[in-house]
């Protein structure tokens, strides 16, 4: 299997309010960038949808390095969050139903498919490529703000 990196943030102006995200897959030397943007939504919607985006991307399965600077993303599944969530019927240790359930199933799915790690970075501290996803997902919001969509 190929050996995929792939860097992905989400932004937001308000929570929730307009929003968008970037991704860049690398593979070789290679970038391929994704950004998107929504006129009402949330960041944690975002920075899910950078990675699903990313993971959907790819043709054929791959090793696949996610570097992000949620917390949220990461934890939820180094921290076996996820799982748990998907054992007990998309309900959190609370029992309170799991926000974002429809991307969370999305993301599941994806990672079935590819051999994936999540990596936590510190945002906003200099990562070339974390810097540039955020540009990106700043972009696609920004859109919806100026009114030219």
């Amino acid at each position: 299997m190929k050996k995929v990196t792939i860097y992905c943030d989400g932004a937001c102006s308000g929570n929730p309010g307009p929003g968008g995200f970037g991704t860049i897959i690398v593979y070789n030397g290679v970038e391929k960038c994704i950004s998107c943007g929504f006129k009402q939504t949330t960041n944690n919607r975002m920075e899910l949808m950078g990675a699903i985006a990313g993971l959907e991307a790819l043709k054929e399965p791959c090793f696949v390095e996610l570097v992000s600077d949620s917390k949220y993303l990461c934890d939820a599944v180094n921290r076996g969050w996820l799982e748990s969530w998907k054992q007990k019927g998309w309900k959190k240790a609370d029992k309170k139903p799991v926000l974002n359930p429809q991307l969370w199933q999305r993301l599941d799915e994806l990672m079935s498919v590819h051999r994936v790690t999540f990596t936590w970075i510190k945002g906003h501290d200099g990562h070339q490529y974390n810097e540039r996803c955020d540009k990106m997902a700043v972009s696609e919001y920004q859109k919806y703000l100026k009114g030219s969509i």
